[in-house]
């Protein structure tokens, strides 16, 4: 059956080599729990994801760029950039006129964390371990 199958996806894709790799990452899809689009017909999560290419079910571009998206480690995300004239305002401005951000910490006095200790529970022993 997967011989057929992956005879099947070379017209929809024309490297075998990417055909591999756009299944193998389907493949993990599916045994990840992403539903399947076609009958799985007792086959192996392998042969489901080719006869998925095989019946359009699935893009190969999209298949592709969901491959692409989960080898990157880090995802540069594009921001707004700054006005010219704003730049050169905040560059200008003297070091006094920044206010500075007063950082406060919730203390815990000794009583409160002694009767938060005293509040816990010890687990129970059993002789499993």
């Amino acid at each position: 059956m997967a011989r057929v199958t992956v005879e099947d996806c070379i017209d929809k894709v024309n490297n075998r080599f990417e055909l591999v790799l756009l299944a193998g990452h389907r493949a993990r899809l599916i045994s990840q729990g992403a539903p399947i689009t076609v009958d799985r017909d007792n086959d192996k999560n392998p042969v489901v994801a080719l006869r998925e290419i095989a019946d359009e079910k699935l893009s190969p571009g999209d298949l592709k760029e969901d491959l692409i998206h989960s080898l990157q480690k880090h995802v540069e995300v594009d921001e707004p950039e700054a006005d010219a004239g704003q730049v050169e305002a905040n560059a200008n401005a003297p070091a006094d006129d920044v206010e500075e951000e007063n950082i406060t910490f919730d203390r815990m006095t000794e009583e409160d964390l002694i009767a938060g200790i005293e509040g816990l529970v010890a687990p129970e022993k059993s002789d499993d371990f």
